[in-house]
Order: structure tokens, then C-alpha cells, then sequence
């Protein structure tokens, strides 16, 4: 191809496909800012620049230890490729969305969580609450329900969220 023997192109490609995933991985986060690309799932950046690697590496090696024909090997090596591209986007990428997806959280989902006082909660003003989810904890400013003063340690429930302020009244775990 191009006066290039097939395993040179290969190599070339190789290295190309592998630089550009090796970037894409570092400023995905940039670019995907930057150029606000559609997101498709199985047209998405790194599966198409890990096509083209694992094609040219398979290509590179076919063509390097046998004896086969171009042709055949440019087959086989599309189909590693799309063997391997598939099950990087089902047991790689697809679990990896979904963890992404479990760590968001709105105000309307912490509404009825249990929390507990980590700043005192003075009868006409603010404390802080601690909110212990699967994803981590998160601390949220609080006021009290009934204007009562909560003390620091104390188990709370939350009633209402509104404007990232929590409304909190003492849980009573014997009282429903």
C-alpha cells in the first residue's frame, strides 16, 4: 500500500491508533467538552481507536509470523478486532456507566434518609448534618423542623430538602 510493505502500514496504524487512544484517555474529558459529540455507545471514541489498535497489532503479527494471505489476515484481524472491541464494551465500558450513574443522587432521594448531627442544630438557625449512602457520605447544612435545638450526635431524620438545605426532626426508632 503507498510503495509501504503491508506490515509497515500495519505498524504505522498501530502506532497511530494506539498514540490517539493514549491521548483520548488523558483529555477524553476536554474533548468531549470541547467538540459536545453526541454520545453513542458503540460509536464512542475509544471503542473505534480500540478497533483500529487491536486490528493493526493482529494484522502486524499475522502478516509478521505466518504465512497466510493479506487478505485472509485482514479478516481475521477485523474480526479479533470486533470480538474484542464487544466484549471491552459489555464487560468494561457498560458496568462502568452504570457504577457512574449509582454515585448520583438527587434531593428528593435523600428525603426520609436517617443522618446524624456532626454541627448542632441551634433552635432558630443552622447545624450540619452527616448522610451515610452506599456511594460515601455527604454533609448537608440543616434546620430543625419544630425549631428545637439538636445536639451533636444526635440521629435525625430528614423531612424535606430545599435549596441543598435539610429539614430535620429527631428519629424516634420506637415511636412511628
Amino acid at each position: 500500500m503507498f510503495g509501504y510493505p503491508i506490515e509497515t502500514v500495519y505498524l504505522f496504524v498501530l502506532i497511530i491508533s494506539g498514540s490517539l487512544t493514549f491521548l483520548y484517555i488523558l483529555l477524553s474529558d476536554i474533548l468531549d467538552g470541547i467538540l459536545d459529540v453526541p454520545d453513542h455507545p458503540l460509536f464512542s471514541p475509544q471503542l473505534i481507536l480500540s478497533f483500529f489498535t487491536v486490528f493493526s497489532a493482529a494484522g502486524y503479527l499475522f502478516e509478521k509470523y505466518t504465512n497466510m494471505l493479506s487478505s485472509v489476515i485482514g479478516v481475521v484481524s477485523a474480526g479479533i478486532s470486533l470480538i474484542a472491541v464487544l466484549l471491552l464494551h459489555f464487560f468494561v465500558f457498560i458496568p462502568l456507566r452504570s457504577a457512574e450513574a449509582s454515585l448520583h443522587y438527587t434531593e428528593a432521594d435523600l428525603e426520609g434518609s436517617l443522618a446524624k448531627v456532626i454541627v448542632p442544630v441551634p433552635a432558630d438557625g443552622f447545624g450540619e448534618i452527616l448522610i451515610e449512602r452506599t456511594s460515601g457520605a455527604v454533609s448537608k447544612p440543616a434546620k430543625s423542623l419544630k425549631n428545637d435545638e439538636i445536639a451533636t450526635g444526635t440521629e435525625v431524620v430528614i423531612i424535606k430538602m430545599e435549596n441543598g438545605v435539610a429539614t430535620v426532626a429527631k428519629h424516634d426508632p420506637y415511636h412511628i
